[in-house]
């Protein structure tokens, strides 16, 4: 994991020492030309007069001109754009931007929109985000960004608490560990894995792990994890990392779907569509994370993750088109699918979590191409309990990850019927409405009247263009911010 030394200074012109000097921009309005927009006067003197529309700096989001440093203890200055506005969501971005897009800078200082705590906080969060990178499968002879020393201080006014860089970290930590997992490669992470991670991670931690092998998963009734895993010769796992502060009043419990490879089984994907599909596990990774993240802020609620991991292989092990299996809960589900596999590991994870009766359940999955063409590759799909998928929204809006509610539909139960057990996993051949389906086929499992919500991040969860904000290539993080938001919302109660 790639961690940047982040501090604050005041934004006087003496405080500037670093490589890059980074500083706002903002576009004109009405067309008008762009203007500067930095904690203080004093730290940008060295740019008093500049042209900004000579060098083509607009103020366009993520847009990053550098240009030679006079006047300032710095070898030149990267102007970044802030896009539309010159809030927490703005600053993030374009402070996480510029940090991406210079990855070779040993050393930035970051003149951005900083009169509040909250904008600092976005700005070293930014900052953190931007600074990833994945070198885990690179040969010796590669070239790397100089990621492990780099420095970034946000400048700020002498009037901002300055001592605010513990939580941006840890929340950047916890979204390094959704990428560094997902980005790795199926063959070097299977079930047992990621157990073992889990287990890793808990060390000096107020952490408990629980790993429930395939003989525990068969005891206890966990058929829909086994009976996805059961055509791999890597055997399942459900990993159940619980966070429990003596004083906490309130519970979250987060299910995770742990696709560690899905080859779509029996019903076997296209070649094309089996390429990427290490990501399946990213639910998995982000419950986890999460929990990890909470432990760390010491925060007053106690989290419960539930990591339900398969890798889902053909073979002449595995489950058939047709077979019945029976979940944690003893209901039956005929799979005439063996590709909708996620929400025959959720539905085990859904039970064992919400039989303990905690204030919330959030479920988080990979789990639908339909999510990809209904709301495309950057929103969530939020399904659930409505209180709580209010809650979720203003959260995610919050920490400006898009996402957006869909119904679950009475109609859709007729779909799920089956001739021969309780319901089917899926409806072969009739695509409509597939992410509202996945939905009303958990909600079977949710035990008693807990609150619960449905994450789909099909398509955010990784990011297959170019780089944009904080993020580059590959594996995203998504919903973290927002989940690690939730859990101190909870504790707030």
């Amino acid at each position: 994991m790639v961690r940047p030394t982040l501090s604050t200074a005041s934004s006087s012109p003496s405080s500037i020492s670093a490589d890059v000097l980074v500083v706002g921009v903002r576009p004109g309005a009405d067309g008008g030309p762009a203007s500067l927009a930095a904690p203080a006067t004093g730290s940008v003197d060295a740019l008093d007069g500049l042209d900004l529309t000579a060098i083509g700096a607009t103020g366009a989001k993520d847009q990053l001109v550098r240009i030679p440093a006079t006047g300032i203890d710095a070898t030149s200055i990267a102007l970044i754009g802030l896009g539309s506005g010159t809030d927490a969501a703005a600053v993030r971005s374009a402070a996480g931007s510029a940090v991406r897009q210079l990855p070779q800078v040993a050393s930035i200082a970051l003149a951005l929109p900083s009169d509040t705590t909250e904008l600092v906080d976005a700005a070293l969060e930014g900052a953190a985000l931007g600074a990833y990178a994945f070198t885990r499968h690179k040969g010796a002879g590669t070239t790397t960004p100089a990621r492990g020393s780099q420095t970034v201080t946000v400048l700020a006014p002498d009037s901002v608490a300055a001592d605010a860089t513990v939580r941006p970290a840890i929340v950047a930590d916890a979204a390094a560990l959704v990428r560094d997992l997902v980005n790795t490669a199926a063959g070097d992470l299977g079930p047992a894995d990621v157990a073992s991670v889990a287990t890793d991670l808990a060390e000096g931690l107020p952490l408990t792990v629980e790993v429930l092998d395939e003989t525990e998963l068969e005891a206890q009734g966990f058929g829909g994890i086994l009976g996805v895993g059961v055509g791999s010769v890597r055997p399942p796992r459900l990993v159940v990392v619980r966070y429990a502060p003596e004083t906490a009043t309130k519970h979250l419990a987060l299910v995770g779907k742990g696709i560690t490879f899905d080859s779509g089984g029996l019903s076997l994907k296209p070649a094309a569509s089996m390429l990427g599909m290490k990501t399946d596990m990213t639910g998995a990774a982000t419950v986890l994370a999460t929990t990890v993240a909470a432990a760390r802020l010491g925060l007053d609620v106690k989290v419960t993750a539930w990591l339900c991991l398969a890798e889902n292989m053909p073979s002449g092990s595995a489950t058939r088109p047709g077979d019945v299996l029976t979940l944690k809960n003893g209901k039956t589900v005929e799979v005439t699918n063996t590709d909708a596999e996620g929400r025959l590991v959720l539905g085990d994870g859904l039970v064992a979590a919400t039989l303990e009766q905690p204030d919330a359940v959030v479920d988080v999955a990979t789990l639908t191409g339909a999510q990809v063409v209904a709301l495309g590759d950057r929103t969530t799909g939020l399904m659930g309990t409505d209180d709580l998928v209010a809650q979720i929204r203003a959260v995610a809006a919050a920490v400006a990850e898009p996402i957006w509610p869909m119904p679950l539909p009475e109609e859709l139960d007729a779909r799920l019927a089956s001739e021969v057990a309780d319901m089917v996993n899926a409806t072969v051949g009739n695509p409509a409405g597939g992410m509202l389906l996945a939905g009303k086929f958990l909600e079977r499992f949710v035990e008693g009247d807990v609150p619960w919500a449905h994450l789909d991040i099909a398509g955010p969860s990784e990011n297959k263009g170019g780089g944009y904000g904080w993020l580059g290539k590959g594996a995203t993080g998504v919903m973290v911010r927002t989940l690690i938001g939730l859990a101190e919302e909870l504790q707030a109660k």
